[in-house]
């Protein structure tokens, strides 16, 4: 694999890292201004904030195993090993790559882990 492309995709996982912990930042500061200048009110609004809170907290696992997904790209970088499937130990397609800078199997691997996994 080119190292141009290589530092492309560090790039790029760089960015949406940062993106990532911008947001998550973001939404901690909103959700507790939120809380913190809320007034009791009624059940209604308990429950609306209940899941608004839900949400937040959903939202940030998502983004939480994203950004460790990002960081042992960057760690396979690192090593040497970015862009070659963990599973079948084969190149990962370049297309894929630039689609999912995190992927860490190829798309046959991938697709067979999520049958699995049904």
């Amino acid at each position: 694999m080119e190292s141009a492309f290589i530092e492309k995709m560090q790039s790029a996982l760089v960015a949406q890292k940062e993106q990532i912990l911008k947001s998550l930042a973001d939404k901690h500061s909103e959700y507790k201004k939120m809380v913190e200048s809320g007034e009791p009110g009624d059940e209604v609004d308990i429950a609306s904030d209940a899941i608004d809170g839900a949400l937040l907290e959903s939202l940030g696992a998502q983004d939480a195993n994203r950004l460790a997904m990002i960081n042992n790209a960057l760690d396979r970088i690192k090593q040497g090993k970015y862009g070659i499937c963990l599973k079948c130990k084969k190149e990962i397609p370049l297309t894929r790559l630039e689609a999912l800078p995190y992927a860490f199997m190829c798309v046959s691997c991938q697709s067979e882990n999520e049958r699995r996994n049904r």
